[in-house]
């Protein structure tokens, strides 16, 4: 069972659609667990931090960098292979709809532009997604999702969604089986891949200085309508 917590969309123009209607693709699902596999794997394997570590030290270009990390983890730790997702995962129409999107600057604290979008929200009983390392992958999700939630915690800290930041951070921690960040949800490229080498003072500098860009989410997408932050969703057995 796949279920979608808050608004989530595959990316700005909305879903793919086909003859038998609006659909996710597999490969935003894989995204959301191959994220997570990333950010546990080198968090728990200091080996396969300093190797990580020293590639980003070697200057890699930048449309290398996501790619290369991950095939580096999946070599040692191949926990996604063999996993079957649907190629496509078909949306009821009634739980789509157009909504006004506002984007929050984390650093500014402050809304920087808005645009409309198609969101889905519900639950999809029938997609089903299995795995022989399916508590490895529960495992990664739970310590990404939390690491997550607790940096945009952080930023959102004194500003009117704080206590929306809280109930996230409770539900990873004590609701959701399988917690998953799906599809458009900031507009940082990385989203979320590369967060835990922020702590890492030389990747840090030489991502800022010579690449120009900050590894952490930057923003994120909020609804509105329905007071929410996109892309929140579960996995459940």
């Amino acid at each position: 069972m796949l279920i979608f917590w808050s608004g989530t969309s595959f990316e700005k123009n909305g879903f793919l659609e086909d003859e038998n209607g609006k659909f996710i693709p597999r490969n935003a699902i894989l995204e959301a667990l191959e994220s997570a596999v990333v950010f546990y794997y080198i968090k728990k394997d200091k080996e396969l931090e300093r190797l990580v570590t020293k590639y980003l030290m070697e200057k890699p270009k930048l449309k290398e960098i996501s790619k290369e990390v991950k095939k580096r983890i999946f070599e040692k730790y191949p926990v996604l292979d063999g996993i079957e997702i649907p190629e496509k995962i078909y949306l009821p129409e009634e739980n789509i709809s157009n909504e006004l999107v506002k984007v929050f600057d984390l650093e500014k604290k402050e809304f920087t532009k808005s645009f409309h979008m198609d969101v889905f929200k519900g639950v999809l009983e029938d997609v089903k997604i299995k795995s022989q390392n399916l508590e490895k992958i529960k495992n990664a999700c739970k310590s990404y999702a939390r690491a997550l939630a607790e940096y945009e915690h952080k930023a959102l800290k004194e500003t009117e969604f704080e206590d929306l930041m809280v109930e996230i951070q409770n539900n990873i921690a004590n609701e959701w089986e399988i917690p998953i960040r799906v599809g458009h949800w900031t507009n940082t490229p990385y989203k979320g891949d590369l967060l835990f080498f922020w702590r890492v003072k030389e990747v840090r500098d030489y991502l800022l200085k010579h690449l120009h860009i900050d590894i952490r989410p930057k923003d994120v997408l909020y609804l509105p309508r329905t007071n929410e932050f996109l892309g929140w969703g579960e996995i459940k057995d």
